[in-house]
């Protein structure tokens, strides 16, 4: 069963990542010391779908728990860039952009919240 799993969030993880890379060509990237809007959409959209997995896994019971993971840990894990996300809020720390930096860690928590709830919402 363990391997089987494995697979599963290889799976979801390869495609989460591929589709996070093609996203990058979608929203312009930013540049040093600019509000990056790429990871922050990236995020948000993984949020969202977080919230509706979750809903439809956990509280309706529509999926099963090979595809709750394949989708939650493989997908969203793969598409989603929290790493990114620390890494951009250090490097706007350091370049002097302080206020930049705050604005969007607490843009991308808030929202990144609401995204979860709203997923959560549309599937209630």
């Amino acid at each position: 069963m363990i391997w089987k799993n494995l697979l599963l969030v290889a799976i979801g993880s390869g495609t989460g990542g591929v589709l996070r890379y093609l996203f990058s060509f979608i929203v312009p990237s930013s540049q040093q010391g600019k509000f990056p809007w790429t990871t922050f959409l990236v995020n948000l959209i993984g949020c969202f779908i977080i919230g509706v997995i979750f809903t439809l896994s956990q509280k309706l019971n529509l999926l099963s728990e090979q595809t709750r993971l394949t989708l939650t840990v493989g997908f969203c894990g793969g598409f989603t860039t929290f790493s990114a996300f620390a890494v951009e809020n250090v490097n706007l720390f350091r370049s002097g952009n302080v206020t930049i930096g705050f604005v969007y860690i607490l843009a991308s928590v808030t929202l990144g919240c609401l995204m979860t709830f709203a997923g959560m919402m549309l599937i209630k």
